[in-house]
């Protein structure tokens, strides 16, 4: 009979990894006598990272002394004790193989349901001095699983694990691991999880993007389920040579770019709201400048349209207005980028500042192509008229739709600004103007603009009730760091690394403007590299589980060190695990 073997406890604190501070619990330590277990936790137990571990559907993390064995084997270890894995509850038996989703079993006088597989990150690499570990666990069939508690009650040492009921389905712990991490994702094991009402939503809400990926694009490569939306879009990498066919000059400090094919084939249609790369070449012997646009006029395969911001000081755009003239070729990325304009038929709604209104502009002119029936609102904010790019098109677009409504703000408006004609208000576009002007709650909001306009919006709308599901945005540098557990220390801009200059291929790091060669002698992954460039990244497992740190890959190819075990969609790369192989440009 299966058999609680040792209940484990412990609660957060911080360590040191590689220079860094880690806040976390994945120390457990058994405990004598008998402990509460409660709807969230055992008694005297916590997590330190409530997004990954802990909550209802992980109040209790299993592991069976049968897989101690084997990887005591595997590992060539003899210094494993209970709790090592994290786990609350050692137990004698019960596999992965054998235990399914939705099973019920009674310890002590408490009881429990199964509801998912156990996820992994880097930190049960750092308590197992295995920085693999992840990996091995997940790859190995050997996750341990997690526990719901239906029932409050009391257990110890020694009680019998007594079963209840039976899930439906009859999934295995395994079963269900494979299916979302392993290349393979049958849709008839899909439709099978998803119908199990005791899967946690987090795991349901994996397979259920699988399946909607399945029905958009069968057998497109990556995995749906992981990948982050940063990189939810990918396209294929390389650039293309496309000719300056004319030059716009939108206000006193945005210039826009006509771009065609120099061989007369045609473009990758983009979707609305994405953006390209550009490979500028200001010397013949320096390295390229790489900069991000996003397309802001029609959706075409015949052109594109790119609107550059003259920064002060700003190397790209001085070498636009500087040396580029129509008929020059310039090198050019194919669209790529998540925040597009979503389907449906409720009302849309375009917030911008600034350059931010080239996206949201591109999702205008799609509308009015389509002739949408839909509400449409544009919301902007510029200093004044000489900083307002698209004024004239953007009305034309609206008037062109059958229910196009805008408003625009003026922060400085000139003393020849007319209100009423140039502008509707003075000042900023806030949340609180919505509700005044009138803008439905249940519409689509886009966003894009300097980060403090977009993180005063954002926090603005979800106070007045916006659903945060409804809230797409778009950030034009890097994005924010997504570093569980580390303890967060002052924010840097990206620079090169510290020391010698590497010798390996030439890492061009798009969002973040910054172009150094690879160190193969320090830097094992590219996520390492990054991080000794503060370019902020995103990861969890380190190891190529998880798909946190996976990357649109603009340029070259990479090789990996371990194999992921889902490879990532073409034009993406998964920076934890991968190196060079090349010259390559990368979207971070």
């Amino acid at each position: 009979m299966p058999r609680l073997l040792s209940v484990n406890v412990g609660l957060p604190r911080d360590i040191e990894w590689r220079g860094r501070t880690v806040h976390t619990a994945v120390w457990k330590t058994p405990i004598q006598g008998r402990r509460r277990v409660r709807r969230l936790n055992v008694d005297g137990d916590g997590q330190g990272d409530l997004a990954g571990h802990g909550g209802e559907q992980r109040a209790v993390f299993v592991y069976q002394v049968e897989s101690y064995r084997y990887w005591e084997e595997q590992l060539g270890r003899r210094d494993l004790a209970f709790g090592q894995f994290g786990e609350n509850f050692t137990i004698e038996g019960l596999p992965d193989d054998e235990v399914c989703i939705g099973d019920r079993y009674r310890i002590g006088t408490a009881l429990f349901e199964v509801t998912q597989p156990r996820t992994t990150c880097y930190r049960i690499g750092i308590r197992m001095d295995e920085p693999r570990m992840a990996a091995l666990l997940t790859s190995s069939g050997r996750p341990g699983f997690y526990l719901r508690v239906l029932e409050e009650g009391e257990v110890g040492a020694g009680d019998p694990i007594l079963p209840d009921a039976r899930g439906p389905e009859r999934m295995t712990v395994r079963e269900i691991n494979v299916l979302l991490y392993s290349a393979h994702h049958p849709r008839e094991g899909l439709e099978r999880a998803v119908g199990i009402p005791a899967l946690s939503p987090g795991w349901r809400g994996s397979f259920e993007a699988l399946l909607r990926a399945d029905d958009l694009n069968p057998g497109a490569s990556g995995n749906a389920a992981l990948v982050p939306a940063a990189a939810a879009r990918s396209a294929k990498p390389g650039f293309r040579p496309l000719r300056v066919s004319r030059i716009d000059r939108e206000c006193e400090d945005v210039l826009s770019l006509s771009l065609e094919p120099t061989d007369g084939r045609p473009l990758a249609t983009p979707l609305a709201g994405q953006f390209v790369v550009l490979r500028l070449r200001p010397g013949p012997d320096g390295p390229p400048l790489l900069r991000s646009y996003s397309l802001s006029g029609p959706l075409s395969d015949a052109q594109y349209r790119v609107s550059v911001k003259l920064e002060p000081n700003g190397a790209a755009g001085a070498f636009l207005t500087r040396s580029v003239r129509p008929g020059d070729v310039v090198d050019v990325s194919e669209p790529r980028g998540a925040f597009t304009l979503q389907p449906g038929d409720g009302p849309v709604v375009l917030l911008s500042a600034g350059i931010g209104a080239t996206p949201v502009l591109a999702m205008l002119h799609a509308l009015a192509a389509s002739g949408s029936p839909r509400a449409v609102w544009w919301l902007h904010g510029a200093r004044n008229r000489r900083s307002q790019p698209f004024g004239p098109e953007v009305r034309q677009l609206l008037g062109s739709l059958s229910f196009g409504r805008g408003h625009v703000w003026y922060s400085r408006p000139d003393p020849d600004d007319r209100e009423g004609s140039d502008y509707d208000s003075r000042g900023r576009l806030e949340a609180t103007d919505l509700e005044q002007l009138g803008v439905p709650r249940e519409g689509d909001f886009y966003l894009c603009g300097p980060p403090t306009f977009l993180a005063e919006l954002t926090a603005g709308m979800v106070a007045w009730g916006v659903p945060q599901d409804r809230l797409h945005s778009e950030i034009f540098a890097g994005g924010p760091s997504r570093t569980p557990g580390v303890v967060g220390g002052p924010a840097r801009a990206p620079h090169p690394p510290a020391g010698a200059q590497g010798t390996g291929p030439l890492v061009s790091f798009a969002r973040s403007g910054l172009a150094v060669r690879f160190r193969p002698s320090q830097d094992r992954s590219l996520l390492e590299l990054a991080e000794a460039c503060d370019v902020p990244v995103r990861w969890s497992c380190r190891s190529g589980v998880c798909h946190n740190c996976e990357s649109g890959l603009i340029s070259g190819s990479v090789a990996y060190d371990p194999d992921p075990l889902d490879p990532p969609a073409e034009g993406n790369a998964l920076t934890c695990c991968s190196r060079p192989t090349g010259d390559i440009v990368i979207d971070l």
